[in-house]
């Protein structure tokens, strides 16, 4: 048995690195927080020419086809260069619901993805996490509530929108009686949103879409997890980068052992996520019953143990680690967010414990 990443999948790693180290490195990334929404459409245009925005969509529509651990790769390369780009939306999570869906406009809505011509964000926060009066519901034949924490909307063409737990709505983001806000995070790198919808006449309504709403998370759980190793990579190649340069007491602060620990502690931490993840995204495709209990460990794996290395390479850093001239600050504030988009630790455990019927009361 293999366990590893075939020949393709590394070529897909390096073409995509390759192209984000050169044309979208932190410099560009720091001009880009400046707009009311980073995810600059050329850059997701160039995303589309290398393969990545259609991975999931088929062949048969324009897309490569390919598996949930190509896209997690992808994910995990964005993470590694804090890349702003709608595919946690666009290239998993919409792909999946709308191929499952498969009914009305869906077809040209995928080809279009894949081509990197509609960008769809995903509205699902309330599924997992009821806030405050948040809540959409279908009054007759239009939308009316209110959805948080709605990633990639601002900005985006369509936004798929979930109706409790069994139905999924299709909006026009110029749709009449629909505000998007931007809801800021310290995460200067995605687009977060709030969406009202008061009176909003949705492009399609998708019921008994339980299973496909369901699955869309899982795909998202993994992809983010994905993209949190990726940034812990970085970090951590920052930290030891560091820490050979850096001189204290006439000695590069590598040399010291407390130093090297925290290295090393750091790869250790690391490794073993990367594996649950390679074996998450693997599962999704060839055991789908697994995908939910899968999606919530290693999202929360990758989260503990994303905020520890996030802290303690930024440590290796000293005093500087903490100022915006260090660039670190861009992996770390990425890390601490999408702790929160699709289920905290303590949910995401709580979650997996009730699937394998454990009791969770003492």
């Amino acid at each position: 048995m293999d366990f590893g990443l075939s020949e393709d999948q590394k070529l897909l790693e390096r073409s995509l690195r390759g192209y984000l180290g050169d044309r979208v490195p932190i410099t560009r990334v720091r001009e880009l927080r400046s707009l009311d929404c980073p995810n600059e459409r050329t850059i997701w245009k160039d995303l589309a020419d290398l393969g990545a925005t259609g991975i999931l969509i088929s062949e048969a529509r324009g897309g490569s086809g390919l598996g949930l651990l190509d896209a997690a790769l992808v994910a995990q390369s964005l993470g590694y260069a804090a890349t702003p780009a709608p595919f946690l939306s666009s290239g998993v999570m919409a792909p999946h619901a709308l191929g499952a869906l498969d009914a009305g406009p869906v077809d040209g809505w995928l080809r279009a993805m894949a081509t990197g011509d509609l960008v769809v964000g995903v509205a699902v926060t309330e599924t997992f996490s009821v806030r405050e009066d948040a809540g959409i519901e279908l009054d007759g034949d239009v939308l009316r509530g209110k959805a948080m924490i709605a990633l990639d909307a601002h900005g985006a063409d369509l936004t798929l929108v979930a109706l409790g737990r069994d139905r999924i709505a299709a909006v026009r983001s110029d749709a009449s009686g629909l505000t998007t806000s931007r809801l800021p995070t310290t995460d200067q790198t995605r687009c977060t949103s709030e969406l009202i919808f008061d009176g909003v006449r949705p492009e399609a309504v998708f019921d008994h879409a339980g299973e496909a709403l369901s699955r869309m998370i899982d795909a998202g759980r993994i992809a983010l997890a994905a993209d949190t190793i990726g940034a812990c990579e970085s970090m951590i190649e920052q930290a030891v980068a560091y820490a050979k340069q850096r001189k204290q007491f006439g000695r590069i602060i590598g040399s010291f052992q407390a130093v090297k620990h925290m290295c090393a502690e750091m790869v250790a931490d690391l490794e073993p996520a990367r594996s649950l993840m390679w074996q998450a995204a693997h599962s999704f495709d060839t055991k789908p019953d697994d995908a939910p209990l899968m999606g919530c460990h290693v999202l929360a794996h990758a989260s503990e143990i994303g905020r520890e290395i996030a802290s303690i390479s930024t440590q290796v850093h000293g005093g500087t680690g903490w100022t915006d001239e260090q660039n670190l600050h861009f992996w770390f504030k990425r890390i601490g967010v999408a702790r929160h988009l699709l289920g905290g630790p303590e949910y995401l455990r709580e979650r997996a414990a009730s699937l394998q019927e454990l009791d969770v009361s003492a």
